[in-house]
C-alpha cells in the first residue's frame, strides 16, 4: 500500500492520519468533479513519494463523499423513494420522480456487472496496466476530448424532470467506464448526460444521484480487504480520510451546482488536458 511507516510509534500514527487526510481531501475535491478521483488518488501520493494505496483503500474512503452526497440529496432520494413506491403500488411510471428512480436503478446495473467481472476475473486489477499512470494520462486526455465535444455540441435544453427510462441506461454505460482509471465517474457521467441535451446543473444533479449506489457499493465491497491491511494506528487513519472525504465532497457539491449554474465545463477540459499532458511529461522524464 503505502511506503512503510512505523506501526507503533506514535510519530507513525500522526503520519499515517496526515496522509488519509490528504487522500481525504483529494477525495472529496475530485470525486464530484469531473477530473477522476481514482487517478488523483494514485496520483498524487505516488508524486508524494508515499506509493500507491490501493483500490482497496480509495474504495473505503469513498465512503466519505457517499455520506456526504445522501446527506445533501437527502430531499430529493426521500421524493424518489416515495415515487417509485407509488409507482410500484399503482404499476404507473409516469410521475417524474418515479422515472428518476427506475433510471438510478436501471444506471447502475452497467456498472455493477463490469464491476464484478473484474472482481472475478481480473484478481491483480490493482497491478493493471489500466492503473498505471501513462494509461491514466492518456484516458484523462482522451476524457478531456469528449467533455469538449458534449459541451460543444449538447444542446442544454432538458431537465431533471423530463428523465427517462432511456437516460439511465445510456448514462450507467457510460458510468461503468468509470471502472478505467482516469475516466471520472462524474466527468463520464456528465459527458454523457449533456451529449444527450441536458442542462449543466440537471447533468451534475443526476450524475451525483445515479452515483450513490455505485460508490456505495464499491465500498462496502473492499471494507473488508482495507481493513484488513496492515495501517499504523489502527483503523484511526481510515476513519480521518473518510471523516475529510465527507466535509470536502459537501463543499465540493455545492460548489459545483452553484458554478454550472453560469458556468461551462471548459474549465475541467482545459485542467484534464493540462492534469494528461503533465503527467506524460512526468513519466518521460521517469523513463529518461
Amino acid at each position: 500500500m503505502f511506503a512503510a511507516i512505523p506501526p507503533t510509534d506514535q510519530l507513525g500514527v500522526l503520519q499515517a492520519c496526515w496522509r488519509f487526510f490528504v487522500l481525504g481531501v483529494v477525495q472529496g475535491l475530485t470525486e464530484f468533479l469531473p477530473i477522476s478521483s481514482t487517478a488523483h488518488l494514485k496520483v498524487v501520493p505516488v508524486l508524494l513519494g508515499w506509493g500507491d494505496p490501493g483500490v482497496a483503500v480509495t474504495a473505503v474512503i469513498q465512503l466519505g463523499s457517499i455520506l456526504a452526497v445522501v446527506g445533501f440529496f437527502r430531499d430529493d432520494l426521500r421524493q424518489v423513494l416515495m415515487g417509485v413506491g407509488q409507482g410500484l403500488r399503482q404499476r404507473r411510471w409516469d410521475d417524474p420522480q418515479a422515472r428518476l428512480g427506475l433510471a438510478i436503478a436501471l444506471g447502475t446495473i452497467p456498472i455493477l456487472v463490469a464491476g464484478l467481472a473484474i472482481k472475478l476475473w481480473v484478481p491483480n486489477f490493482d497491478q493493471s496496466p489500466l492503473r498505471s499512470l501513462t494509461s491514466i494520462a492518456l484516458v484523462s486526455i482522451v476524457m478531456a476530448l469528449l467533455l469538449a465535444l458534449a459541451e460543444r455540441i449538447g444542446c442544454r435544453r432538458r431537465l431533471l424532470e423530463q428523465v427517462a427510462v432511456r437516460d439511465g441506461v445510456w448514462v450507467g454505460l457510460a458510468q461503468a467506464l468509470a471502472l478505467i482509471p482516469g475516466v471520472s465517474r462524474s466527468g463520464s457521467t456528465l459527458t454523457a448526460a449533456l451529449l444527450d441535451g441536458w442542462k449543466r446543473p440537471d447533468a451534475a444533479r443526476f450524475s451525483f444521484l445515479l452515483g450513490i449506489p455505485a460508490i456505495t457499493l464499491a465500498g462496502l465491497v473492499e471494507l473488508k480487504d482495507a481493513f484488513s491491511q496492515p495501517i499504523a494506528g489502527g483503523v484511526l487513519p481510515l476513519m480521518v480520510g473518510i471523516a475529510t472525504s465527507a466535509v470536502v465532497s459537501w463543499l465540493a457539491i455545492a460548489w459545483l451546482l452553484r458554478f454550472l449554474q453560469h458556468h461551462s465545463t471548459w474549465w475541467f477540459v482545459g485542467y484534464r488536458l493540462f492534469f494528461g499532458v503533465g503527467l506524460l511529461l512526468w513519466v518521460g522524464r521517469l523513463a529518461g
